[in-house]
């Protein structure tokens, strides 16, 4: 999981140096014309399409196209050969920027829930079939974990500590709490988690549990401890008096 966090942080890392980059308010400007315009844009037009100088343009554009927000190409405007040089000309990327503090991720309820209603069984109602996806989903994601990690057996003790690479890429923020018990501090999933937590909040439990079961560890479970302003869960022991007594939420 090593090679997923790193991609992860280089990911988040990438989108704050975008951000930072669009801060500007020309360039921001240019950026916006670009992706409005439809077609591949040169120096003079984009210059043109903010006030200011070609050379100042260039400059602008050459910034965006380091931050993988542009493209560039030499190529005749208007797509006609003519003798010469060819100038060089602009296109926004399909990069999307997406910054959240604390992390969210909508995008895995979203893919999810489409799943679960295509798949529903005829013994299955909607919040039953979420959870059974999300469990399945999972399951599916513990594989490659596992085959590059390569643990063995896990038991309580270390099956925590495996797990918590994917809670770190996934935005969890895991906080070791006990020798055997993580707390999970951000909720990956607000605010649906706040509008439908019965929904939300087993979809997120079978995520875990799924990917607990995947991973091969035992005597670990995914539990629903809800608790203002954290995640719902915590991944405690199955026996848990062999831990330390769980704190009382209020």
């Amino acid at each position: 999981m090593a090679c997923d966090q790193a991609a992860s942080a280089d990911a988040v890392g990438s989108a704050i140096d975008s951000v930072s980059v669009l801060s500007e308010d020309s360039r921001r400007r240019v950026f916006t014309y670009i992706r409005r315009a439809g077609h591949a844009v040169t120096r003079a037009e984009a210059a043109e399409s903010v006030g200011i100088c070609r050379r100042l343009a260039a400059i602008r554009l050459d910034k965006l196209v380091d931050a993988c927000l542009l493209r560039a190409r030499y190529e005749t405007a208007g797509g006609i050969r003519k003798a010469g040089r060819r100038p060089k000309v602009y296109e926004a990327t399909d990069a999307q920027i997406t910054v959240t503090i604390p992390d969210r991720r909508h995008e895995l309820l979203a893919d999810l829930l489409p799943d679960a209603v295509l798949t529903e069984e005829a013994d299955e109602n909607a919040a039953q079939a979420a959870k059974r996806t999300a469990e399945q989903r999972g399951r599916q994601f513990s594989g490659p974990a596992r085959e590059e990690t390569r643990p063995g057996r896990l038991g309580p003790e270390c099956g925590p500590a495996v797990c918590e690479g994917l809670l770190e890429e996934y935005g969890y923020e895991p906080v070791r709490e006990a020798p055997t018990r993580l707390r999970l501090r951000n909720c990956p999933f607000h605010p649906p988690a706040a509008k439908a937590p019965d929904l939300v909040c087993g979809m997120n439990q079978a995520f875990l549990s799924g990917y607990l079961t995947g991973l091969e560890v035992n005597g670990v479970k995914a539990v629903l401890t809800p608790e203002p302003g954290a995640c719902c869960l915590r991944l405690c022991p199955n026996d848990t008096d062999r831990d330390e007594q769980m704190p009382q939420d209020h």
